[in-house]
């Protein structure tokens, strides 16, 4: 199975409302903070560009206001295309200007989320991390512990965006898993990470990730990606093979 994505920033964004539907009017004008306002145009522009990109429309305003995304009742996104179902599941993230799109078929669980490489405090990683993930955490070299943060985070959020229950759920109930026979958080670990190349504008390669849902006792498949001080994940159940690049046009 394949999953696609795209990528947009804030400059992508037309500056007008053409592209947008009736009841997305609606939604918009009852934003009255600037950066809330920013951050949903941007989310909906991406999408909405990603949908197009994924039939393979172009990115005429008139293709785009007749791509709805609204939300279900989990608060994920869902997309209707000229008022019908257009057969795919997406998921949303955006972060410091910059937000990313994930579309599969109808029925996979699917999840993305998208986080700048940044340093975080000790409370926070005491606060929604597990405890062998803590222990993983600090017995990391110091240069390396902004991006995993990043990458653990992004990949905690992916699993519980797919299982469409978000930050409501403890995010130490979702962990990163690194299998070595039946060991959870053991194994290469030094190796792993110092083939991570955190730096800024590192390679675009997909690397495989896996994520231990502890309350059902499962494992969700998915991919990561770092470049340009961001980390990308994606999570997908059925797995999926690398995400394919969508090219808007």
């Amino acid at each position: 199975m394949n999953v696609f994505w795209l990528q947009q920033t804030e400059s992508d964004v037309s500056p007008g409302t053409d592209w947008l539907c009736d009841s997305e009017l609606l939604s918009l004008r009852g934003l009255s903070v600037p950066k809330r306002r920013a951050d949903w145009r941007l989310g909906r522009w991406t999408a909405k560009c990603a949908v197009a990109a994924y039939f393979g429309h172009s990115m005429e305003f008139c293709v785009l206001r007749d791509i709805e995304i609204s939300h279900n009742a989990s608060g994920a996104p869902e997309v209707s295309l000229a008022g019908n179902s257009p057969g795919i599941e997406i998921s949303l993230s955006h972060r410091s200007g910059t937000a990313v799109c994930a579309i599969a078929p109808t029925g996979t669980l699917l999840g993305c989320d998208l986080e700048v490489v940044e340093p975080h405090s000790e409370a926070f990683v005491r606060d929604y991390f597990s405890a062998e993930e803590q222990a993983f955490v600090m017995d990391l070299p110091s240069a390396y512990r902004p991006g995993f943060l990043a990458l653990l985070w992004s990949a905690k959020e992916s699993a519980l965006k797919a299982l469409q229950q978000g930050l409501r759920r403890d995010t130490r109930s979702v962990v990163l898993a690194f299998l070595n026979g039946s060991s959870i958080l053991a194994g290469n670990h030094e190796l792993t990470f110092q083939s991570a190349r955190w730096e800024p504008g590192s390679c675009d390669l997909w690397r495989t990730l896996t994520i231990l849902d502890i309350s059902r006792g499962q494992l969700m498949r998915g991919w990561w990606q770092s470049g340009a001080a961001l980390i990308r994940t994606v999570i997908a159940d059925p797995p999926s093979l690398p995400p394919v690049l969508l090219t808007a046009r």
